[in-house]
């Protein structure tokens, strides 16, 4: 299986892959060039995501083409290479983090319609809980994963 756990010598993929998707899907909501071009790098990332490094998965078949960061049961981050995305890398990552880590919950963008359709088709869904994405007027919003329950004879 392509998925494994990251080491220190996968922290330049993983920031290259988070800014990449960070401006092409969160810029247009909040067009911020202070934060997005100056704040945002992949040098800063990397340090960043070093702190990290134990709780994060890659999908390496060869190049890292995305990464899964998570805490406890938490989805915190899932991220493709932007012209790998609809593949199955993506999928790949999360399918693994319910199977192997019990995942069962992460929080979305409440505009970022695609993610939380992605989500959907993974059992992830809106639990009716929101809050305000930090010193913006935008939500994010919390999906759960439905687990279902056993049939009884």
């Amino acid at each position: 299986m392509p998925i494994r756990p990251a080491t220190a010598a996968d922290l330049a993929r993983i920031a290259e892959i988070e800014v990449f998707n960070y401006r092409l899907q969160f810029y247009p909501v909040f067009r911020n060039d202070d934060y997005y071009f100056a704040e945002l790098t992949v040098p800063a990332l990397m340090q960043e995501r070093a702190e990290a490094l134990p709780q994060i998965l890659v999908y390496d078949d060869g190049v890292v083409k995305g990464f899964l960061l998570y805490a406890g049961t938490e989805v915190m981050k899932l991220f493709v290479e932007p012209v790998l995305q609809g593949q199955g890398i993506g999928a790949a990552l999360l399918d693994y983090a319910v199977r192997e880590l019990h995942a069962d919950h992460l929080w979305a963008l409440e505009k970022n319609t695609r993610a939380i359709a992605f989500y959907a088709r993974h059992g992830f869904h809106p639990n009716g809980e929101k809050e305000l994405e930090e010193d913006t007027d935008e939500y994010l919003v919390q999906l759960i994963r439905e687990v279902p329950h056993a049939a009884f004879d």
